[in-house]
């Protein structure tokens, strides 16, 4: 029995981060632009939109789960606008929790399965749930990081597809998981509509 597991994320609003926050994350933005404005001021856009990137700088608003077995999966979502409701989508249901509500919880599920399956969860996915559980202080009831190679493991299985499907990075170009579906169904080009991203996840609507 797996589990099967994605977050999505989002930055903070730079005008709310702090003169000395700005001025550390800036650093290298200055030194690498010079006297070049437009370049800084690219270089800063580009910084700003990847925010979210950074558990140091950003924060889970979606946790998706799916358990392979029971053809059930559930959705934690942030819901900051507006009060919404739980509700039930096809196979999905949706729960709205803040960040520590929806660490709590999955971190109390994963617990009961031994193998899970992320997809660049490793480089990515774990190591934001990892910082952000630890601000939170959540501690977490399985490890996810025993070893990159799944022969190597122990305790709990923990797939990583990215790794699985580059051969552990010996892919020159690895792709995202939209190529990847893309290749093994026909049918995904036509109907998906592209990557959600963490702000797409707590918009209204």
């Amino acid at each position: 029995m797996s589990l099967i597991f994605d977050i999505e994320t989002i930055g903070e609003d730079w005008e709310d981060i702090d003169q000395a926050t700005q001025d550390s994350l800036t650093r290298w933005i200055k030194r690498e632009a010079g006297e070049e404005e437009e370049k800084y001021n690219v270089m800063l856009k580009d910084l700003k939109e990847g925010l979210g990137f950074s558990p140091l700088t950003g924060e889970i608003v979606a946790i998706g789960i799916y358990d392979n077995e029971k053809d059930k999966g559930v959705v934690y979502f942030q819901s900051p606008q507006e009060k919404a409701e739980e509700y039930v989508k096809g196979d999905f249901t949706f729960k709205p929790k803040t960040e520590k509500e929806m660490l709590a919880l999955f971190w109390d599920g994963a617990k009961n399965y031994g193998e899970l399956v992320s997809f660049n969860g490793r480089s990515f996915d774990v190591p934001f749930l990892l910082i952000r559980s630890a601000v939170h202080k959540i501690k977490p009831t399985i490890n996810l990081m025993s070893n990159r190679y799944l022969s190597s493991q122990y305790g709990v299985r923990h797939v990583d597809l990215l790794d699985q499907l580059s051969f552990y990075g010996a892919v020159r170009r690895k792709g995202n998981l939209h190529l990847y579906c893309r290749a093994f169904s026909n049918n995904f080009g036509n109907n998906h509509q592209g990557n959600l991203s963490g702000r797409m996840a707590i918009s209204p609507g």
